[in-house]
């Protein structure tokens, strides 16, 4: 196996221990005495309610939500589609439909809820006073900040209607079920799709210390709304007493799955981290350390190995390129190795989309700034103007598998298939 053919099959494997279908079956609770209610919002969403038809021998009603592109057939349930990251009307109208499918309900129903990442772009119900277009400013501007996703979510929770516990305190009496994907660093099950099932532990303070820290200028109705509105449910509201939080699949079970290809392979896997935050391209300098390590003096592992890694990244828009996370990590990554031999690479995002593009992610080889210079691409340059999509696309390395139906956040791989000589 070739190392480009090693490092895509250990994408797939990550991808596929977290497909729907294998995770949602082995965790569907009893059925209820009453109805049981189905409503979920993510990029897995669909397939998650896809899986669940065909485990569940029961009757079933509902709604969904999923991103453009992430729609599977379905006979019972209903899944819609809307945009993401910066939220829409079809997004707005589909977490108002989802909030009064929860209401009513008695202590004999089940709501059976199917979460993923994406969940807090799509779940757009706005907070009163606050407009769709407002969010979609702040959206926009989180995005553009450099902030973590765990701080953007917390912005997002307090602005919204429905998320931070919201939608499961809507739902009091009826027993609520969270089936969840992971997307986040540490698996917190709070900051996923912005916690709409579970307790918030952050406060509007802590949203207006975010809006501070970046220096992100919101409209006058969203500060207005931080200042005066009410809290999100905390760990002590009753109303959340009758919730489940069911984590199905995790960033770190993919990372295993992958680690057990490159094992299979012949090669060691050195799992560096599930949580990996930061600065992409800061991130990327650390990686190429660690990688040129393992070349050079066989630490902290003897080539032939791999370096994975998982978590979510991040970027501060300077420039005006094209591009997501993974492919800036990689052309970080290519930059700090210099044409090291013997060393290939791929980043790509689990979902399948990379940012905001029509690709996963990329790969590098040991002759990427070789080809990148006869094909007259500069790659620090491209780099300082947040273009790594071009940069790549450019070289024909794009890493393009379409939608996944699943999101278990980022994934990295640097395989170091010999010891380079010290002058390399």
């Amino acid at each position: 196996m070739t190392p480009p053919d090693l490092l895509k099959a250990m994408f797939q494997a990550a991808v596929d221990a977290a497909l729907p279908s294998l995770c949602v079956p082995a965790h569907l609770p009893p059925r209820p005495k009453g109805r049981t209610v189905i409503i979920g919002a993510g990029k897995a969403s669909g397939a998650m309610a896809k899986a669940l038809e065909d485990a569940w021998d029961g009757p079933l009603e509902g709604l969904v939500v999923t991103r453009y592109g992430y729609r599977v057939p379905t006979e019972r349930l209903e899944v819609v589609e809307a945009a993401h990251p910066v939220p829409d009307a079809a997004g707005r109208e589909a977490a108002r439909r989802i909030l009064d499918l929860v209401q009513g309900l008695t202590e004999d129903d089940l709501v059976l809820c199917l979460i993923s990442g994406g969940g807090s772009a799509l779940l757009a119900l706005p907070a009163e006073g606050v407009s769709l277009e407002d969010k979609q400013t702040v959206n926009k501007a989180l995005l553009k900040s450099g902030a973590t996703i765990s701080e953007m979510n917390v912005v997002r929770k307090h602005l919204s209607a429905i998320k931070g516990g919201r939608l499961a305190a809507a739902a009091h009496p009826a027993r609520v079920v969270a089936l969840m994907i992971s997307d986040v660093p540490g698996d917190d099950p709070s900051i996923i799709a912005s916690g709409p099932t579970v307790p918030d532990p952050s406060t509007n303070k802590d949203a207006l210390g975010i809006i501070a820290k970046y220096g992100i200028e919101v409209p006058a109705s969203v500060r207005d709304l931080l200042q005066k509105a009410g809290e999100t449910p905390k760990p002590d509201d009753k109303r959340l007493a009758n919730v489940r939080n069911i984590m199905i699949a995790t960033p770190q079970a993919s990372l295993e799955a992958a680690a057990q290809v490159a094992r299979k392979a012949g090669v060691t896997p050195v799992i560096l981290g599930d949580s990996i935050e930061g600065e992409a391209r800061d991130v990327a300098l650390v990686h190429a350390g660690i990688a040129r390590q393992c070349a050079l003096r066989g630490q902290p592992e003897q080539p032939p190995c791999v370096l994975i890694s998982g978590g979510e990244t991040t970027i501060t828009l300077k420039g005006k390129g094209k591009g997501g996370r993974n492919t800036e990590f990689l052309l970080a990554l290519a930059i700090a190795l210099d044409g090291m031999s013997g060393i290939h690479a791929l980043a790509g995002d689990t979902d399948g989309i990379d940012g905001s593009e029509d690709n996963a992610g990329a790969l590098v080889y040991p002759d990427t700034l070789a080809r990148a210079e006869k094909a007259g691409l500069n790659a620090k340059a491209m780099l300082a103007d947040n273009d790594p999509y071009s940069f790549f696309a450019g070289l024909g390395d794009l890493l393009e598998t379409g939608p996944t139906l699943t999101n278990v956040n980022d994934f990295r791989a640097i395989l170091i298939g010999h010891r380079s000589a010290p002058n390399d």
